[in-house]
């Protein structure tokens, strides 16, 4: 992997000298019995795609298959999401409309955004979904803290295995800035297929006309796939798909949520 990025020359060494919490990070570490957690959490029947196990994400060697990823991954993800990771995601959230009954996180990582709808939607059912059996681990461990009963699994976005018309709202949040496009098309295939006829999804992630144009936010991280996602168009790939009532709005210049509905 190259290591000419901004975050490799500039940011990582700032963020272990001064913004990371090492001793929060070291508890946390600790807290969790990471070994006897993931094989608790782990699908055996689940092979890693090439595009994931082969990839450094965040500069991260192995990407998001050891503990080292989930554990850090929180402390970097408040600073990389200005002006905060709380009003980012609150915007997320600001538009759901009505009260889904049954809703997936796909992507889910560490859980922040799926504690985060859990706690709006008390009496649905709320399931994360995530290929990292470390960050589901830390996920669950961070859901048993706050007492929310939420259902983990380990899963691939593209192919969940679940029934046909059976959700009401998927979320996903920084996840499509990490896939190769023909990726993301599956997964909204896979997104289509399991909403219910007038079912949501609402999309976070990075400003893909902002990225293409400014180059050099491409460059922040070690994200393979970034300028692939940048140079494509979200609204175009859920019009490919069958969603309608599609809207795109751009939140703090760099982030943008998109919200699509399958027709009724």
């Amino acid at each position: 992997m190259s290591k000419d990025t901004i975050w490799d020359r500039f940011l990582k060494p700032l963020f272990s000298t001064f913004l990371l919490n090492k001793e929060q990070i070291e508890q946390t570490q600790k807290a969790i019995d990471w070994e006897g957690e993931t094989q608790k959490l782990k699908d055996p029947s689940i092979s890693y795609p090439q595009y994931y196990k082969s990839q450094n994400f965040h500069g991260i060697a192995g990407g998001y298959l050891t503990s080292a990823a989930a554990v850090t991954y929180d402390p970097i993800t408040q600073f990389v999401l200005p002006p905060s990771e709380t009003i980012v995601r609150q915007a997320l959230l600001d538009k759901i409309v009505g009260y889904p009954k049954k809703i997936i996180d796909l992507g889910c990582g560490t859980g922040s955004g799926t504690l985060a709808l859990k706690k709006l939607f008390p009496d649905s059912q709320v399931m994360g979904i995530d290929l990292s059996p470390y960050m589901l681990a830390l996920a669950r461990y961070k859901a048993k803290e706050q007492h929310l009963i939420i259902d983990w699994r380990h899963g691939i976005a593209e192919s969940t295995t679940l029934a046909n018309n059976s959700v009401n709202l998927v979320t996903i949040s920084l996840l499509f800035h990490e896939l190769p496009t023909k990726i993301i098309k599956s997964v909204l295939d896979e997104v289509f297929r399991l909403l219910t006829p007038g079912g949501q999804v609402l999309i976070l992630d990075g400003n893909q006309k902002v990225i293409n144009r400014a180059s050099w936010l491409a460059n922040i991280f070690e994200e393979p796939y970034i300028k692939e996602y940048a140079q494509g168009n979200l609204d175009s790939w859920l019009v490919s798909v069958g969603f309608g009532e599609i809207k795109t709005d751009d939140i703090w210049l760099i982030h943008q949520i998109t919200r699509a509905v399958k027709p009724g």
